[in-house]
């Protein structure tokens, strides 16, 4: 392993991660970086395990997705247990796919059958977020050694960064249009209902919670009203100027 050459690659990384322009596209470029850069790695994805469910947050292979399904769906594996670590940190390693390891003995030998021969699974995760497990997997067996691992997880920590900073972005592009969706509709209810400021909010307010939907939501739709003939609710019930 040649680190000074994989350090100068990682300081490249973690430029052309931060310059991505979405979330999504931030999980892709980490998927295919890995298969660039660490040694032994064939294929790569990123899943995402909540309330006991899998989902493939990115994908770079053939047969990723298929890996993601079978862990969900036995309950094991070694990216199935690095997405629900607690203890963060921890690299879950299978060397040889072909030989039988007690730890996953229902989901190695399908693994194989996919064509795998080793494969590791990192917690993606910051000091307070996680994001799911990177996946790397080879197709020879004893690919991935020692310093696959640390290599590994150098690469699993700066790709954690990218996404908390990828993610955070995302939140406040999408409150900022919540936030200018809002005003647009408190403008169009002044307008058709001659409504004040705090009325036509209180007006949006009584919609949301009425039918449990959200606010920026129901902003949204009269927005979409408000482009046509009629841009008050539909609803006697949700009329602005009823209390």
């Amino acid at each position: 392993m040649d680190w000074q050459d994989f350090a100068e690659k990682m300081a490249l990384l973690a430029r052309d991660l931060l310059a991505q322009e979405s979330l999504e596209a931030t999980l892709d470029r980490i998927s295919s970086a890995a298969v660039e850069l660490v040694e032994g790695c064939d294929e790569a994805g990123i899943l995402d395990l909540r309330k006991g469910a899998v989902t493939t947050l990115s994908a770079r292979g053939d047969h990723v997705e298929q890996s993601d399904c079978l862990q969900g769906r036995l309950g094991e594996g070694p990216c199935f247990d690095a997405a629900r670590d607690t203890t963060r940190g921890r690299v879950y390693r299978i060397r040889d796919l072909t030989e039988r390891d007690e730890r996953w003995p229902q989901f190695q030998p399908a693994a194989h059958a996919l064509g795998y021969g080793s494969m590791m699974g990192f917690l993606l995760y910051t000091r307070k977020d996680d994001f799911g497990a990177l996946n790397l997997y080879s197709y020879r067996p004893g690919a991935f050694t020692a310093a696959s691992e640390t290599a590994g997880w150098l690469f699993a920590s700066h790709a954690a960064v990218a996404l908390a900073s990828a993610r955070t972005q995302e939140q406040l592009e999408h409150a900022l249009d919540s936030r200018h969706a809002i005003g647009e509709a408190i403008g169009i209810l002044r307008e058709r209902h001659g409504l004040s400021e705090s009325d036509a909010f209180s007006a949006l307010s009584r919609i949301s919670q009425n039918h449990n939907v959200k606010l920026r939501d129901v902003a949204h739709r009269i927005r979409i009203e408000g482009m046509g003939k009629d841009a008050s609710p539909r609803r006697r019930q949700d009329s602005p100027g009823q209390g």
